[in-house]
Parts: C-alpha cells; sequence; structure tokens
C-alpha cells in the first residue's frame, strides 16, 4: 500500500516489502468509527457501580461531574480519553456535545473538544447537542442550565457559526424527545439539512411512556412526523422500538447506533438490531459513555447481545460486525472505513500471536481479539499508537489517572 497527503494512493499484493515501507503485524483492518461519545464521562468509569441504582440515579453522577467541568479541565480529560480510543484502533470519533456551558466565547467547549481530537491524532464529527427541556413539559434544573441555547433558534445561530476543518466536521443533534419539544425537533432538523444528525432515541421504556401520555406518538413517530428522519440521520441506542418504529427507520435509511457495553451497564436493555438491518438500517457502534474503550468488545457484545434475545448463534456475521464497526459515514466521512484508493489511510494492525488471538482465522479477529491485541494505529497516513503507547502523547493512563483523580478530588 501507498499512501499520498494522508490518503491511499496504492493497493497491491506484493510477495516482498518494498525497501522502505513499514510493516505491520497482523492482520490490518481500516481505522474504526466510535459513532457515539460523550468524553466527559469517561470521568466516571468505576465510580458508579456501588450501590446499584438506575439510569436515571446514574445520570445524578453525571449531573454532578458536569458540574466541576471547565474549559481547561476538559481538554486535558478529552485529550486523553481520545488518546485512549487512538490506542484502541478509533481513527474518527462522533462527539454528542452538549455540554456547552455560559462563557463569553459560546462554543469554547466544542473548540476544546476540536483541539483534543486533534492533539490525540483522531478525527472529530462534533455533534453540536441541542437541549431545552429537563424532560417533557419539564423546566431545566440544575446544572441541566449549562446544557441549554434557550430555544432552537439560538442553539442554530450558535452553532452556525462552527466550520468543518481538515479534521473535524460540524454537526447536530437533538438530544432526545425528553429535551426537546416537538416543535422544536423539526426547527433543529430543517436548521442544517446537509450536516450529520443524531438522536437519543428510546433508551428506556420511561421515555417511551412520557413521550406516548404527552403526544400520543412514540419517540420515532414525533421524529419522524417532524422529519427528523432519513438518511443523514443516526438514532442512537434504539433500544425499545415497536414494529412499527423498526418499520419507520428502516424505511427512512437512518443509521442505528448501538452502544452495547453502556446499553449492558446502564440496564438499558438490548435493542432489535437484526429487525433493524432487515428493515434496511445501517448499523453503526459507539461507546457512549465509556464504561469500557474496546471496540471488538462493542461489535462482540452487539453479536452476542442478539445471541442471548434470539437463542441463535451468527446473526451477524463478521463481515457485518465490521462494516458497524467501520461505518464513517453517519459521521460525516464517506470515504473512510474502507482500505482502497482514494480512502484515508487509517488502518489498525492487529496482532495475531497473542493469548487471546493465536490461532484465530484472520477473518474472525473480531470476535476474538481486544484493544489490547491492536499494535499500530495509522490515521491519516500517520502512526498515531504504536506498541500501546501513544506516540506524542505516551502514557495515556497515566493522563488520564491525573486528570480524574483532579476532577474528584
Amino acid at each position: 500500500m501507498r499512501t499520498e497527503d494522508g490518503v491511499i494512493s496504492e493497493v497491491s499484493a506484493v510477495d516482498r516489502a518494498p525497501a522502505g515501507a513499514r510493516r505491520m503485524p497482523g492482520v490490518v483492518l481500516p481505522g474504526f468509527a466510535n459513532a457515539h461519545s460523550h468524553a466527559f464521562h469517561r470521568a466516571l468509569r468505576g465510580r458508579t457501580n456501588g450501590d446499584g441504582g438506575t439510569f436515571w440515579t446514574w445520570r445524578e453522577g453525571m449531573y454532578a461531574l458536569a458540574d466541576k467541568l471547565t474549559p481547561e479541565s476538559y481538554l486535558e480529560l478529552a485529550t486523553a480519553v481520545y488518546a485512549e480510543m487512538a490506542l484502541a484502533g478509533v481513527s474518527c470519533v462522533g462527539e454528542f456535545h452538549y455540554l456547552h456551558g455560559h462563557y463569553d466565547e459560546p462554543n469554547v467547549m466544542g473548540e476544546v473538544l476540536r483541539q483534543a481530537a486533534g492533539d490525540a491524532g483522531i478525527r472529530l464529527t462534533l455533534l453540536d447537542t441541542c437541549y431545552l427541556t429537563g424532560g417533557i413539559d419539564t423546566p431545566l434544573q440544575g446544572v441541566q442550565e449549562r446544557f441549554s441555547d434557550g430555544d432552537a433558534t439560538a442553539w442554530a445561530e450558535r452553532v452556525g457559526v462552527l466550520r468543518d476543518d481538515a479534521n473535524t466536521r460540524i454537526g447536530a443533534a437533538i438530544h432526545s424527545v425528553r429535551a426537546v419539544p416537538r416543535a422544536a425537533i423539526a426547527e433543529v432538523a430543517a436548521a442544517f439539512p446537509h450536516r450529520p444528525l443524531h438522536v437519543h432515541l428510546s433508551e428506556q421504556p420511561a421515555e417511551n411512556e412520557a413521550c406516548l401520555a404527552a403526544y400520543g406518538r412514540t419517540p420515532a413517530q414525533l421524529l419522524h412526523e417532524a422529519g427528523a428522519l432519513g438518511p443523514r440521520t443516526t438514532a442512537v441506542h434504539a433500544t425499545h422500538l415497536s414494529a412499527k418504529d423498526v418499520e419507520l427507520l428502516g424505511g427512512s435509511g437512518a443509521t442505528a447506533c448501538f452502544c452495547p457495553t453502556t446499553e449492558a451497564d446502564l440496564a438499558d436493555g438490548i435493542g432489535p438490531a437484526r429487525e433493524l438491518v432487515d428493515a434496511g438500517t445501517r448499523l453503526s457502534l459507539g461507546s457512549d459513555q465509556h464504561v469500557v474503550v474496546d471496540p471488538f468488545l462493542e461489535a462482540r457484545a452487539l453479536e452476542h447481545g442478539e445471541r442471548l434475545r434470539s437463542g441463535q448463534r451468527g446473526r451477524f456475521t463478521p463481515e457485518e460486525l465490521m462494516a458497524a464497526l467501520t461505518d464513517h459515514a453517519g459521521l460525516g466521512w464517506p470515504m473512510a472505513g474502507r482500505i482502497e484508493v482514494g480512502a484515508p489511510a487509517d488502518l489498525v494492525a492487529v496482532r495475531l500471536d497473542t493469548p487471546r488471538t493465536a490461532g484465530s482465522s484472520p477473518e474472525q479477529v473480531l470476535l476474538t481479539a481486544s484493544a489490547s491485541d491492536v499494535d499500530t494505529v495509522v490515521v491519516g497516513g500517520r502512526v498515531v499508537a504504536s506498541g500501546g503507547r501513544h506516540e506524542t502523547l505516551g502514557d495515556v493512563g497515566a493522563l488520564l489517572a491525573g486528570v480524574i483523580e483532579e476532577l474528584w478530588t
């Protein structure tokens, strides 16, 4: 393979590597897409499991963390989180960003994320999120105030000044039908018609029940009527869906982003992934709250969740799982996630000689490997990580430990 300006210019099979070529061990895969991230949630890992609780009690801990973050501390945390992703083979992250704050520079927290991704060596799709209410017909409370622009028009005006760059795509997000009223959903959907649009959808039964009580419709039906479902839409979680919801998502050409480790950690449930794909929906994968950062585990958990709820093996082929793991289109990077001429030179070398992967068929390594088996990560033709160490940031564990300890002190 040859690259030019970070893009693949030639792909060929040879018996002997050319002089000066870098040889990568094991099997080489396209760069992975983490289609759904809340970077600041990483500071909650290992701190929310002591007393059980529910999604809603977990959320209170998340709010407490959000209240602590400043642009300075968020830059440190997000840089370390994105570096952890780079070590695991992620070449692009979709950041579902609602931690805005009220600063003189209204987009400062988004610009912090742009800088963090650049420093970590991965691409960013900044999914700037509209967040207006604390629940359906419920005002914002406490820290939720920093998530909000007040109304959809003000949100669109703030986001409208953001621009793409070589490493960043600007997208939009509707936080949920809980946090954006029906009329505002349509306004957000229409604001930037050519950008990616993401939304949390039916993560919890209580969300569906509240939506049905208020509007007489499921969240998916509400989004459909507001013009918020289509090929540029990614529905995150899509867990508690009716047969009609599945039909609406598939017919719209939307993507469903599953986050299996988060959905398991928060006891959300197991969504109908196979039915969605059969209806015409694309799948992508995300790590959401980063209970782990391991793309292999997300892909494996997607398949294992299907096996558990269906009693059948092989609900998704390894090729289908790889397609979900490398789906960059929903993040606005349609050429990424493939090894072919014209695609970004994003590569992940996975060792086949570790205690986990030894004996695996290269075609099935996705079902045996872990992030620890990633040897080399290349993004845009540049080596970002090698041998478990970040090329420019060094010991990522130490970076994470330092900033998280400071946040909770």
